[in-house]
């Protein structure tokens, strides 16, 4: 086991907003998220490794095991947000505006797990949040291991060769098709560039994430935010942020990605800042028509 104390930015609620973003549902076997305690379990360059992060207002205190317990002891100020200077609007729209006073601590982590940010991201393409949480728990029971140190149930998530050992054929009956099979298996062959390219700039990290077969605009902007903490990431592609900007900005409940970035081209650089404002403060777009009813891939 190894240790390490520091100091994070802002209060615990600052914290646990950084945290939680790296927990993909309630039931995400390899991330716990509690009361003034986070866990994760994941791979490093130097192997799996589990991090426990405590926290008292602006005092954290870290635990980690296994062979990459001093990789990530090292990134746990990163990973708390305490490396994210924040930034604060001036001139900007009376939504965001009103959204900075009640939300003034926002800030990004950045994991730099790229393969793990990844594998729960690329499920969440094209379906409904519930299936891909679904889908991501049940990966992981399949293929995960025992993650090293004191908590009983927590899981590795799958690692590249697990994924690479099984065709796509057998992602099926977990409702994930060949087409994100074949990504979680692209990314799983490049895992050991992954940790490079999570040390470039976060321009030259998102043309490498780029050259991925199944890795698009969405993906590469929801992993931005959360493996690289950058604050200008936007999930271009998503069925909802498009409506949440356009009604929050313009009026407009129905709008398209090229109207979302038009209206978050006065914030170039804190675009994603903007974006997790309104997420947490923003008014939902008004819903239109009947819920539609999801049949889950795998009963296709």
């Amino acid at each position: 086991m190894a240790r390490g104390v520091s100091t994070a930015a802002g209060e615990g609620r600052t914290i646990v907003s950084c945290l939680s973003a790296y927990r993909f549902g309630t039931a995400d076997p390899t991330t716990r998220l509690g009361l003034g305690e986070f866990w994760r379990a994941s791979y490093t360059p130097d192997g799996p490794g589990t991090l426990r992060i405590r926290w008292v207002g602006q005092q954290v205190d870290a635990e980690a095991w296994g062979a990459g317990r001093g990789w990530m002891l090292a990134r746990v100020e990163a990973l708390t947000g305490a490396l994210d200077p924040g930034f604060a609007f001036v001139d900007a729209h009376p939504v965001v505006l009103r959204a900075q006073r009640n939300h003034p601590d926002v800030r990004f982590g950045a994991s730099h797990m790229l393969f793990h940010e990844l594998l729960p991201t690329i499920l969440g393409q094209r379906i409904t949040a519930s299936e891909a949480l679904r889908q991501w728990r049940v990966l992981c029971l399949r293929l995960g291991e025992p993650a090293p140190g004191p908590a009983p149930g927590l899981l590795v998530p799958p690692s590249p060769a697990a994924l690479l050992g099984k065709p796509a054929w057998w992602f099926h009956p977990l409702g994930i098709e060949a087409k994100r099979a074949q990504a979680l298996r692209m990314v799983a062959r490049h895992a050991d560039k992954l940790w490079q390219w999570a040390e470039l700039s976060t321009a030259q990290a998102a043309a490498k994430l780029a050259l991925l077969t199944g890795v698009g605009p969405w993906t590469i902007g929801s992993v931005m935010a959360t493996a690289m903490g950058d604050p200008d990431a936007v999930a271009v592609g998503d069925f909802h942020l498009k409506n949440l900007v356009s009604y929050n900005l313009a009026g407009e409940p129905r709008g398209t990605d090229e109207r979302m970035l038009q209206l978050l081209a006065p914030y170039e650089g804190q675009r994603g800042r903007v974006v997790r404002l309104l997420q947490l403060d923003g008014q939902s777009p008004p819903a239109f028509g009947p819920r539609q009813r999801i049949l889950p891939m795998a009963r296709w």
